[in-house]
């Protein structure tokens, strides 16, 4: 893993840590819902904003990546996204009210929302193609590890220390890091200045209106509003795609679903994605509601399957190089499908299985989801890789939120008839679905080497 890290130039290292750190804030605040909840006076509902805020704004930012990337030079761009996020959460920490906080959310998002598809496009570009998957192996220590171990870090702050405290942690870490980050910035993305597409950007909305729909559906149910909201953000879409197909210079490139491989490479990422997000929502219900942990440990007993996928990340990222795509594919959903199987079984019955189970569900990932970035990036030309990882990345972001959601269903349907442990295990037998698609995806995938 080491070894993998060191073979980064000193700025693609400090993207990694600046991105490792804001990217943690994305899961780290569910552990703080009961303490906001009693602090504000508010109901499960409003408090689900501080998170469904964040991925809403960083779901409408990614698909902006490629244009920033082109229009600013990247100390600019760098700089402007971590001023962003310092100042949202230097909001959410001082503010005496909740809008406050979900402000602060607000901004965090959009923040780490352009530098997600930003520094994988930079890396990308700047790594011989022989190398990515060793380079993007190690990118997946950021993108993967990083949600796993934001409830580690934030049961262990708010242990010894108040929800501000929180905030803080990230606010001093981040500033550091972009002082130190200052000398190391290159201009390694060539720029090719065009005028902003205030209409296509204005479309976009209907990327935040799916999501804002997936995300508050558990919480509110079925409205006319809510109905008519996805409605108005899916006819936002269609015209958005329509725009960027008939542009000669678009703002989001959709060709890259012309080259062979892509698409396959792109689902892939969304469903590791979903086996690994539905992991860090699902674990924490095991150990608090079943087996009555406090959040500290519900915290601590993610580590192993967090140190698992940090294990794993450089491994798959050398054998991308050795044998290809499509086995790794068959190992992670190999894995994904045994773990969801595991906490179907044995996950109310033994700690040690469900800890197990959670290790296999994050260690697939491990396999799919980087080497299927590398894989996606790799069938396209240089200039279309921004496109391409923006896309990706907004497209994992959409069907994570989905996931949650099926998985919030499907919770809340089988507890209406079984107790809350069993209503558990019954919804990771139906996730064995996820994986599944892995093995149906795996055979469109060509049996050469990515």
């Amino acid at each position: 893993m080491l070894k993998n890290i060191r073979s980064l130039s000193p700025f693609s290292l400090m993207l990694l840590l600046t991105s490792f750190t804001m990217s943690i804030s994305q899961s780290t605040m569910t552990t703080a819902y009961p303490i906001l909840m009693k602090q504000f006076g508010i109901d499960a509902a409003a408090v689900q904003w501080v998170t469904s805020g964040f991925m809403v704004a960083m779901t409408l930012v990614m698909p902006v990546s490629p244009w920033l990337l082109d229009n600013l030079h990247m100390k600019t761009l760098l700089n402007l996204i971590i001023a962003v996020f310092l100042v949202g959460t230097a909001i959410a920490m001082v503010t005496p009210n909740f809008l406050g906080v979900v402000v602060g959310r607000l901004l965090e998002g959009v923040a780490v929302g352009a530098l997600f598809p930003t520094y994988q496009a930079v890396i990308m570009e700047n790594t011989p193609e022989e190398r990515r998957g060793i380079a993007m192996g190690a990118v997946g220590l950021v993108m993967s590890s990083a949600l796993a171990v934001g409830p580690i870090v934030s049961g262990i702050v708010l242990q010894f220390g108040t929800w501000r405290v929180l905030f803080a942690f990230f606010f001093i870490v981040l500033l550091v890091l972009s002082i130190f980050m200052q000398g190391q910035i290159e201009n390694t993305h060539p720029m090719n200045k065009r005028d902003f597409d205030f209409l296509s950007s204005f479309l976009l909305i209907g990327f935040a209106g799916i999501l804002y729909t997936v995300s508050i559906l558990p919480a509110k149910g079925w409205s006319v509003g809510l109905a008519v909201t996805l409605a108005v953000s899916v006819i936002l879409l269609v015209i958005f795609v329509i725009r960027q197909l008939k542009q000669d210079n678009p703002f989001l490139d959709l060709r890259v679903f012309e080259h062979q491989g892509y698409l396959p490479a792109m689902l892939l990422t969304g469903m590791s994605y979903s086996g690994l997000i539905t992991a860090t929502v699902i674990m924490p219900l095991y150990f608090q509601k079943v087996f009555g942990l406090a959040p500290l440990w519900s915290g601590l007993l993610m580590i192993p399957a967090a140190a698992f996928l940090s294990y794993l990340n450089p491994k798959s990222g050398r054998l991308l190089g050795q044998i290809g795509l499509r086995p790794l594919v068959l190992i992670g959903s190999t894995m994904m499908l045994a773990g969801y199987l595991t906490l179907a079984i044995f996950g109310t019955k033994f700690l040690i299985l469900a800890i197990a189970g959670a290790m296999l569900l994050e260690g697939g990932n491990a396999f799919i989801m980087m080497p299927a970035v590398t894989a996606a990036s790799n069938a396209l030309p240089k200039q279309l890789i921004s496109h391409g990882t923006a896309i990706i990345t907004t497209m994992r972001q959409l069907i994570g939120a989905l996931s949650i959601l099926v998985a919030g269903i499907l919770i809340g349907f089988f507890h209406a008839d079984h107790s809350y442990g069993h209503s558990l295990n019954l919804t990771a037998a139906w996730f064995v679905l996820v994986p599944l698609t892995g093995y149906l995806l795996a055979s469109r995938i060509k049996t050469t080497k990515e």
